[in-house]
């Protein structure tokens, strides 16, 4: 399983994990990538931090980052990419995905040929 932080998002992510309460520290504390059914092109990406992974995660060590993978969303996640970008008008985590067929402008949701669920028309 590939999963790739760039250095700006691993400092990012190693923001977030440090600055959450209340186990800050704890050795097990990191960041879950997964995909759920949702967003106006099917798949949309979650992440979350969390020190308590669940039991099939797939774990990943990205520099200082503890990345856990959802194990029935590896399949659509090899390969990707997560960055993060700062500008005037948006500032956030940009995903490439190499799986993904298709990507909604708004980049948190994608499509992966046809096994993609129906979307949610965006508002």
């Amino acid at each position: 399983m590939t999963v790739t932080l760039t250095e700006k998002a691993e400092f990012r992510l190693r923001t977030f994990i440090h600055g959450s309460a209340p186990e800050a520290n704890a050795p097990t504390k990191g960041i879950r990538i997964s995909v759920k059914d949702g967003g106006c092109s099917g798949y949309e990406y979650a992440m979350d931090v969390t020190s308590s992974p669940q039991p099939d995660d797939l774990v990943i060590q990205q520099g200082r980052v503890l990345v856990y993978v959802d194990a029935k969303s590896a399949p659509l996640l090899e390969g990707i990419v997560v960055d993060f970008v700062e500008g005037v008008m948006e500032s956030g985590f940009k995903f490439t995905n190499p799986n993904a067929t298709d990507n909604c402008s708004c980049g948190k949701s994608f499509k992966a040929g046809d096994c993609t669920p129906t979307g949610i028309p965006c508002s």
